[in-house]
Formats: C-alpha cells, structure tokens, sequence
C-alpha cells in the first residue's frame, strides 16, 4: 500500500508552511486540492499556531466597531506580543497610540453603544499591560530594533 499525498514532498511543504504560502498555492504547486494540504500538514503537525486576542480585547465588540483604529491597534499589539512580526509600519502607529495613552494617565475602553473610548487609568490598567506583554516580546519578533 502507498502512503497518500506522495506527490506532496515533506521538507518543501514544511518550507511553504513556514513561510505563509497560502494554502490554495501550495495544493497548486503540488497538484492535490487544498484538503490534500490540510491533511498533510496536520499529520506532519505543521499547523500554523492560532493566535487569540481576547486577552488584549476582552470585549465582546460589535460588528460595527471591529475595525476601528483602537481594535485594529490592540490586533496588531497582540500579535507582536505572541510572537508574530507585523509591518514596522503599523507596529509603529500602534505603539504611539498605546504610548500616548499610557503618558497621559488614559486607558481604553468598550461599550457596546459607544464604541471604544478613552477614559482615566485605574487599576488593573489594561492598556499598560499592553505594552508590558508588548515589550516582553519585541526582541524576539525584532531582534537588533
């Protein structure tokens, strides 16, 4: 009996995975459908790790409100902290937000009706745990920045 997906070479899909190649242009590189990729990618156990941002957006956020500047910056801040590079670019307009917050004493918060908003810092102060989990990872997602 022949192992399935031979067509599929390990060491070149683990390379693809690795460097992000969608799926779709995997299956087309090797000639299988994308769940042939799938398959073979979960039983080599190289599934990209899926990252959560409930911890930097702990609220349940309307649709309407998803992609505003404040959850867009938090998204972005929560994946630099768990390991993931974004463009310098927005890493960048995400701190200076973050940072401004941060020095003049504000921290952000949700409401369903309002949106996102910014009000004074108390304790536990969400957006200073932020940039310390932030901080924690940089030299590892930017090493030599």
């Amino acid at each position: 009996m022949t192992p399935r997906n031979t067509r599929i070479d390990p060491d070149q899909l683990a390379l693809m995975v690795e460097h992000g190649t969608p799926y779709r242009e995997i299956a087309e590189y090797f000639g299988v459908t994308v769940s042939g990729v799938q398959q073979a990618v979960e039983r080599l156990g190289l599934q990209r790790p899926t990252l959560s941002h409930k911890k930097f957006l702990p609220w349940r956020v309307g649709n309407e409100h998803k992609h505003s500047g404040p959850a867009t910056a938090l998204r972005h801040l929560s994946m630099v902290a768990q390991g993931k590079p974004i463009p310098i670019v927005k890493l960048n307009s995400a701190l200076r937000w973050a940072n401004r917050l941060y020095r003049d004493g504000l921290d952000i918060d949700y409401d369903r009706n309002r949106g996102f908003y910014e009000r004074t810092a108390t304790d536990p102060w969400h957006i200073e745990m932020v940039l310390n989990d932030v901080r924690k990872a940089m030299d590892k997602v930017y090493p030599g920045l």
